[in-house]
């Protein structure tokens, strides 16, 4: 099984983190006993809530033991714990449910956000943010850069996880008090088309990396960078806009 790489995730921290915390901005909770990260990854967005509700008991979950270990490292008085978001549910029920950046990886969102929701107490929250690229061209060009690769590369994540907006409200709307939902998107200045595809090197483009031979790789990321540097060309001052849409739901059961 490929590893998570804490390190290249965390090279834009402070982009990757810009959402976490325009979601937590939009959650309805003065106060909280538990709240719990689902994919909490290296414990960026764990941060922000163990901050804004010091008093709480936070849950941090990932599948991956290397951002658990790197999340131990940063923030100890959290309870971290190892398991598949998909199938994993609390105890009891909890006052939030969070997820920055996951629920793109799981299928079924129509049963599996509506199930989380059942888990919180009456008046929790589940805030879900997920990026909503598919059809960009980042991630456009990880299924279609030409090479020997082509036809394996094109079956990866053929199908977005993702949906139209307005599908969370049909799904979410029938079990929740209220449910707010937006899309942004984010125009990250980037230095050069390597930095776009370094981004893309600590998340979307792992499934397409491991892929791959190892052999293959070197060949795959200089097709895919010269794609990226056409589809991202350089502005007035010669940097890169780099195009990030994501949706946003925040459900009060």
């Amino acid at each position: 099984m490929a590893t998570w790489d804490h390190a290249q995730y965390l090279k834009f921290a402070d982009e990757r983190t810009r959402p976490a915390r325009d979601l937590l901005a939009r959650v309805p909770l003065d106060t909280a006993t538990d709240v719990v990260d689902l994919g909490c990854g290296p414990g960026n967005s764990t941060a922000l809530l163990a901050e804004r509700w010091p008093a709480a008991r936070v849950t941090g979950v990932d599948s991956s033991p290397e951002m658990l270990s790197r999340a131990r490292a940063d923030l100890p008085a959290v309870d971290w714990v190892e398991a598949d978001i998909g199938t994993w549910r609390p105890a009891a029920p909890v006052d939030l449910l969070y997820g920055n950046a996951v629920a793109q990886w799981l299928p079924d969102h129509g049963a599996l956000l509506p199930s989380l929701l059942s888990h919180l107490r009456p008046g929790g929250v589940l805030a879900i943010q997920m990026p909503h690229n598919h059809h960009e061209p980042s991630h456009r060009l990880m299924r279609e850069t030409p090479g020997p690769w082509a036809e394996r590369l094109r079956a990866v994540r053929a199908t977005p996880r993702v949906s139209p907006v307005a599908q969370y409200h049909d799904w979410l709307a029938p079990v929740a008090s209220r449910v707010d939902l937006w899309e942004t998107t984010y125009q990250h200045v980037m230095p050069d088309a390597d930095a776009i595809v370094e981004w893309v090197k600590g998340t979307g483009l792992r499934p397409y990396l491991d892929a791959l031979d190892a052999s293959e790789r070197p060949a795959f990321l200089e097709a895919y960078r010269r794609g990226v540097d056409e589809a991202y060309p350089p502005r007035a001052d010669g940097r890169r806009l780099f195009a990030f849409p994501r949706l946003f739901l925040v459900a009060v059961r």
